[in-house]
């Protein structure tokens, strides 16, 4: 699909209802990568975060070999406080 729109004062540029609607990513205040390819070609794509998946793991691992002074593992606290309810 191609549309034509106006760049407005401070670079402002509004996507066409017509593009919007045909994806879902494209809401208010959604962050967005924005790319220069060639000088008269610029790209919008949605941001994806890096994540760091070791470092995620190694702080869950750490975590549950944590012991409360209940002497007893993350999870298991966990599991006991949430049958308590």
């Amino acid at each position: 699909m191609k549309t034509v729109s106006i760049i407005r004062g401070r670079g402002q540029l509004t996507i066409p209802d017509s593009i919007r609607k045909l994806v879902n990513w494209v809401t208010p205040s959604s962050a967005v990568s924005i790319s220069v390819i060639k000088p008269d070609e610029i790209v919008i794509k949605p941001h994806q975060t890096q994540v760091n998946w070791a470092e995620i793991w190694e702080n869950i691992r750490k975590s549950r070999a944590i012991l409360g002074s209940g002497n007893i593992s993350a999870s298991e606290f966990l599991q006991k406080d949430r049958s308590s309810h």
